[in-house]
């Protein structure tokens, strides 16, 4: 499956952003899917993941309660609607399709086998 991560931009500390991930060439429903974002100079973390049927998500505790993860399997679109923004929020945003049966696995970012390209997002203070 192709992944492709839109959405990002600079917003200020307290603004939102809603990031999207159009998906294409195989079977959107199938897949497990998540959002992870990487720093400067730190490694990929986990953000958020949902269901195949969109029943499900979750969250790092980092973004619970500000962010949320949602998708339209009609559309094949994933979305992140990001709220109260932080300095710390500032890392480009992947997009990931992974095959899991295990929520363990969610969170782990070598656990999935697709991946979009990356949208920047950057919070100002």
């Amino acid at each position: 499956v192709q992944l492709q991560a839109s959405g990002g931009g600079l917003v200020q500390a307290g603004g939102s952003l809603r990031l999207s991930c159009a998906a294409s060439g195989r079977t959107f429903s199938n897949y497990i899917m998540g959002w992870f974002r990487q720093a400067p100079g730190k490694e990929r973390e986990f953000v958020a993941s949902i269901t195949r049927n969109g029943d499900n998500a979750y969250y790092a505790d980092s973004v619970k309660g500000r962010f949320t993860i949602s998708r339209d399997n009609a559309k094949n679109t994933l979305y992140l609607q990001l709220n109260s923004l932080k300095p710390e929020d500032t890392a480009v945003y992947y997009c990931a399709a992974g095959d899991l049966y295990y929520l363990r696995t969610h969170y782990q970012a070598g656990a999935y086998g697709y991946w979009g390209q990356g949208t920047q997002v950057t919070v100002s203070s």
